[in-house]
């Protein structure tokens, strides 16, 4: 049972009654709204209830925090609805909120999904979040009354405080039954002290236990003073709160004191011990220690394999406490500190999954000697992917402040986790904010690498148009700086762009303009790229004859450059354009060996469209039972990584 859990079996009960209320004539999905003061215990009585109706959601439950009173201001629904369609498969959501909501209504339109909203702010935050159909639930919390959302047919509880009863029961809890028994008169003034809060009594217990020899009435003490102001402040509760923070933290150690206001400078949701060590200059052991501490307290809250949270008021107060204790300049540190290892963390991973990118050179205010949490590629792709929003957060906040070069090199050494995942979204925000970046930090090299990895991502997102521009000013730049193998980059993204917008000839004049440039220039690997293209084209115009040296050298050109994917890449075409020149066998062995790269390295989209390819050519070649079960995966995948090249397959290539 949660530490902030108890004697709330009336509540419960209300709970499952408004779910078992199903509205007159409802066609939306149910809807509850739980609001309530501040430190009430709303989110913990809402997990605690949806875990007991799981049974009722066989599709899943997912929750998000809107950060309604945040310091950073509430969470945009657009954010929120990425993160969903991803923990629904779709690894690579549209851009775009509207995009992104009527997708989230079309994947639940069949689902029995409950939806916890946790902390919101308005209700303009919870409307595209809604999904579609009727067999799922959401429940809200808020500290609003969210009126607003009984035009879309939600059902309003209200939690109030805890009873002095209960609120007795979790102080006892904390600390032990023979203690409460011989203080009971001063016990029953810190509870009544705590307003019925849950969150403040189980931080006063915390207190209690950490000074087994303390009077209880010394508490009680402590928490009455300035009577009239917390009386003022009662109906939210705040102050209540602070008052049972600053005791939790006044008898913290000095080095768990420490981290706790370092941890409140950040701006992540959610924070491990490597990053706790990063952030105080210490080592893994000692802030696993600290964290230990903190838990203990209740000043954070365990929510995973080392990963820990703030509830929002205590991240408040812990930033309040830093404000305090630290100079502008020390919390300037310490940000740059966590912001510097995870740009390095980044850059091995990037260096485990592309060895063959050009990858600029780093530079660190404050290199950290722990090691990176992961040994291969799988690891690093893992990580990049489970951090990603924290690598955008301090990208934003290193922007912020104007760390020009930090931030334009997190951009870079996130490539592989957008090459390969396709968040097409942080994709294309990032790369905006990296190449303001490399303008502010006046780099020119930089700034050509922003306009080629941004466009790419803008291309892939179908925003062909916009893509050309980015690539048309880097050619521009390139020529002007005489870097003829960004010139042939821009070039080769041009040629992409007009390809995409179905133009074969215009893509060739690029094409070969960029071979010729890395030819003059010594860059075999940009070569084999653009050869790639080139055969493409040459398929598209059902031409293999000419595809097949095309595509059979770039493979070995890749090979030469030690790029595996890239060179899976060029053998799945490779593969393709010798079935569909006559020779199925020994296409279908190179496809097959292709996917299998994709496989082993989590490529998701390349799997795909490799197994697009063997569908086509079994359908050719009359085998429509295994096109059919090509096709059918290819699918499959593609409505992870991107449900547009789906509906295409679906129109694209028929199954009998």
């Amino acid at each position: 049972m949660p530490a902030h859990f108890t004697n709330r079996r009336s509540e419960l009960d209300e709970l499952d009654a408004l779910f078992g209320a199903d509205p007159d004539g409802a066609t939306s999905p149910r809807l509850i709204v739980v609001n309530g003061a501040a430190g009430i215990g709303k989110t913990t009585l809402v997990s605690h209830w949806l875990h007991t109706r799981e049974p009722a959601f066989p599709d899943g439950q997912l929750y998000a925090d809107l950060a309604g009173h945040s310091a950073d201001g509430p969470t945009d629904p657009d954010a929120v609805l990425g993160q969903f369609l991803r923990a629904l498969g779709l690894a690579s959501p549209p851009v775009g909120m509207a995009e992104k909501a009527s997708l989230w209504r079309t994947v639940t339109a069949g689902l029995r999904l409950a939806v916890m909203l946790d902390s919101a702010f308005t209700a303009a935050q919870i409307r595209p979040l809604l999904p579609g159909g009727s067999g799922g639930l959401v429940v809200v919390t808020s500290r609003q009354r969210l009126t607003g959302l009984r035009l879309d047919g939600a059902a309003f509880f209200r939690l109030e405080a805890l009873g002095q009863a209960a609120g007795m029961e979790l102080l006892t809890r904390g600390v032990g039954e023979e203690r409460v028994a011989g203080e009971l008169s001063a016990v029953r003034r810190v509870v009544s002290l705590c307003a019925g809060l849950p969150l403040a009594v189980c931080l006063a217990s915390a207190r209690l236990a950490s000074r087994p020899r303390q009077p209880i009435a010394a508490l009680a003490d402590s928490l009455a003073q300035d009577t009239d102001r917390l009386a003022a402040l009662e109906i939210e509760g705040e102050n209540t709160v602070s008052k049972a923070l600053d005791a939790s933290y006044a008898v913290l150690d000095p080095p768990a004191a420490h981290l706790y206001r370092t941890l409140g400078m950040l701006p992540l949701p959610t924070f491990d011990a490597r990053t706790a060590a990063a952030a105080c200059a210490e080592s893994e052991q000692w802030a696993q220690r600290r964290l230990d501490e903190l838990t203990e307290a209740n000043l954070v809250e365990d929510i995973g394999p080392d990963t820990f949270r703030f509830h929002d008021l205590v991240r408040v107060h812990a930033r309040a406490c830093a404000h305090s204790a630290e100079s502008e300049d020390g919390r300037d540190r310490t940000l740059r500190r966590v912001t510097d290892w995870y740009l390095r963390t980044a850059t091995a991973a990037e260096q485990l999954i592309t060895p063959a990118q050009f990858t600029l050179p780093r530079t660190y205010a404050h290199p950290s000697p722990l090691p990176a949490p992961f040994t291969d590629e799988h690891g690093a792709l893992d990580w990049l992917d489970a951090h990603r929003n924290h690598l955008m957060s301090l990208l934003r906040a290193a922007a912020d402040r104007g760390w020009h070069a930090t931030a334009w090199q997190l951009v870079d050494a996130m490539w592989p986790l957008f090459l390969r995942l396709r968040h097409y979204d942080l994709w294309i925000e990032a790369h905006r904010i990296g190449l303001a970046a490399a303008r502010g930090d006046a780099h020119a090299e930089a700034e050509r690498q922003m306009l080629n990895s941004g466009a790419i991502g803008l291309a892939a997102a179908g925003r062909t148009d916009e893509a050309a521009d980015w690539y048309a000013r880097s050619l521009a730049a390139a020529r002007a700086a005489g870097d003829t193998r960004d010139e042939g980059q821009a070039l080769h993204g041009l040629g992409g762009c007009a390809l995409d917008a179905g133009r074969p000839d215009e893509a060739l004049s690029h094409l070969n303009l960029a071979v010729r440039a890395w030819e003059e220039c010594g860059y075999p690997r940009g070569v084999a790229l653009a050869r790639i293209l080139l055969g493409e084209i040459a398929l598209g115009q059902q031409e293999p004859g000419r595809a097949v040296p095309l595509f059979a050298q770039a493979h070995d050109a890749l090979v030469d450059v030690a790029d595996p994917h890239d060179a899976a890449r060029a053998l799945a075409f490779l593969g393709r354009a010798r079935a569909q020149g006559g020779d199925h066998s020994r296409g279908t062995r190179q496809m097959l060996e292709a996917l299998e790269v994709f496989r082993a390295s989590g490529a998701l989209h390349w799997q795909a469209r490799t197994l697009e390819m063997l569908g086509q050519s079994a359908y050719a070649h009359g085998n429509r039972e295994q096109a059919r079960a090509h096709v059918a995966q290819a699918r499959s995948l593609y409505e992870v990584t991107s449900p547009a090249d789906a509906r295409r397959l679906e129109r694209a290539v028929p199954l009998p």
